[in-house]
């Protein structure tokens, strides 16, 4: 169990802003997360970013931060962890808490990526995979990973391609009530059963877009409203061809293993979960991982419509990657924005009473996860 709070939380609108720069943003979800907070004095400064050198030619995002809100000479970094950068960086603030080297740290996530073509954007995401391996060069991409992962999941259970629109849908439902959320245009099953296909058979939908924006939050060892209770990080399989299991993500199962071990609960306890949706199939592995359904059953919950936020496990509230949109290096500081808000009770789509919520955020194909535990005290 960690001796860390959250004290503020701030987030710009996700989605397309093609004259705001990766520093106003950045420094917009700061501001808002410090004026949350109180403004108080913050000793240090962790910056999710994964893409803002090679598409966005910008880096010392951290010292950016420290200099333009007028910080002082606060040590900062810029944290890179594939689409995990966000949840690494808080978990960095984290542990330097603990530590007992800062009282208070800002940690903030940012990317940048509709100004750039989606050539350039797909060559950026792909150094999230092993270039130097023969996967890399039989061409596989991220969609096709997830894609192989989804048929081998409909062979080995019941599910279809439905399951996956259903776990689309509901995500976009989510975000039609989310201020922040990059699709908020309503989304029929049918459309999305028959939207384009990217890679069999994960259509449009089923993708996660590119998306512009940052999100924030203040953490602090002085008490706070909301306990940080646990925070745990893990690595996998970086190649396909190293799996043990297929429809398995090592780094989600362990990461959450471990951090409901150091919170002293278990999944059944959880009562609001934002999960690294990245693609519709790995919202369906990432409920099973974190033990919340049993293997080769997630697709049974979906149906019945268990992960919605009126179910009795409620999973993207805030539309998920999906539809809320992933901004990489942000999004697993804005999964904290949402469940932050969620434990005090003014969330988009609020479940009833929630007071214990976990966060998840991947990163590669299961290269990275961290997953964070919050509790409402």
């Amino acid at each position: 169990m960690t001796n860390v709070y959250v004290h503020g939380i701030g987030m710009t609108q996700f989605g397309t802003f093609i004259d705001r720069t990766m520093k106003d943003m950045l420094l917009d979800a700061c501001i808002q997360a410090l004026e949350d907070a109180g403004n108080p004095k913050v000793d240090a400064v962790f910056v999710g970013n994964f893409m803002g050198g090679s598409i966005y030619n910008q880096e010392i995002l951290g010292a950016i931060v420290a200099n333009e809100l007028g910080l002082g000479f606060v040590p900062t970094a810029k944290v890179e962890g594939a689409c995990a950068s966000g949840g690494i960086a808080l978990r960095q603030g984290i542990l330097g808490i603990m530590s007992g080297e800062y009282n208070t740290v800002l940690v903030a996530g940012v990317e940048k990526m509709k100004h750039a073509s989606t050539v350039d954007v797909t060559q950026a995401i792909n150094a999230a995979m092993d270039n130097d391996s023969n996967e890399k060069n039989a061409g596989l991409t991220f969609p096709g990973f997830f894609g192989v992962l989804a048929n081998r999941y409909f062979y080995e259970t019941g599910a279809s391609k439905k399951h996956l629109a259903m776990v689309a849908l509901k995500n976009r439902e989510h975000a039609l009530n989310n201020p922040v959320a990059q699709f908020r245009k309503p989304a029929t099953f049918n459309e999305i059963m028959e939207a384009r296909m990217i890679t069999n058979p994960l259509g449009l939908f089923d993708c996660s877009p590119m998306t512009d924006g940052a999100a924030a939050v203040v953490i602090s060892k002085d008490k706070s409203a909301i306990h940080i209770r646990s925070s745990a990080q893990a690595s996998g399989p970086t190649q396909m061809q190293d799996a043990e299991d297929l429809l398995s993500i090592p780094a989600i199962r362990e990461s959450g293993r471990l951090a409901y071990e150091k919170a002293g609960v278990g999944p059944d306890d959880i009562d609001v979960v934002e999960i690294h949706d990245c693609f519709s199939m790995t919202e369906m592995i990432a409920i099973e991982e974190l033990g919340f359904f049993n293997k080769r059953e997630g697709w049974i919950a979906v149906e019945e419509g268990r992960t919605k936020s009126t179910g009795d496990k409620p999973v993207n509230t805030s539309g998920g990657l999906l539809s809320r949109g992933h901004p990489i290096g942000a999004t697993g500081v804005a999964q904290i924005y949402q469940l932050v808000r969620q434990l005090r009770g003014n969330a988009a789509n609020q479940v009833d009473n929630p007071r214990l919520a976990l966060a998840q955020n991947l990163g590669g194909t299961g290269s990275y996860s961290t997953v964070h535990i919050l509790e409402r005290v």
